[in-house]
């Protein structure tokens, strides 16, 4: 930026040189443009300052906002981890979604309906045959699920 103050250096410079003064209309007009010019040098600068503070802080959140994102990219892995380890069963009495535990479902424990305080049983026994190795109960337990 202090090229331009230079620059209007050395036409204050060349005015003081040809003698210029403010006494003829001439002389007037053109001190004036170089009164004009030195003050848009100086707002000049000072836009290029704030600019190289704008452009600091800029770099500054995105540093931040690149930091937040990596800190999201791994909450979202635990979140996506653990719904794994959920399944999605549907309340056959009011029909709310609950997010139960694989394990309590393997293990065959109730859970109670946070909606309507039913309690839904899990069983791998098979109510319908007798056999132990069909998927009857497997099936039915997927139809109690959303």
């Amino acid at each position: 930026m202090s090229y331009m103050y230079e620059r209007v250096s050395y036409l204050k410079g060349l005015a003081e040189g040809m003698e210029m003064s403010d006494s003829t209309k001439e002389g007037k007009l053109l001190l004036n443009i170089i009164n004009i010019l030195e003050e848009f040098a100086e707002e000049m600068e000072e836009v290029y300052e704030e600019l190289d503070e704008i452009s600091e802080s800029v770099m500054e959140l995105d540093d931040y906002i690149e930091a937040v994102d990596e800190d999201l990219a791994e909450l979202e892995e635990d979140i996506y981890e653990l719904e794994d380890d959920f399944e999605e069963i549907e309340c056959p009495d009011c029909g709310e979604i609950i997010f139960v535990d694989d394990q309590l479902i393997d293990k065959g424990e109730e859970v109670e309906c946070p909606s309507c305080g039913l309690i839904i049983e899990f069983s791998d026994e098979c109510d319908c045959c007798d056999d132990d190795a069909c998927d009857c109960c497997k099936e039915a337990k997927t139809e109690e699920k959303a």
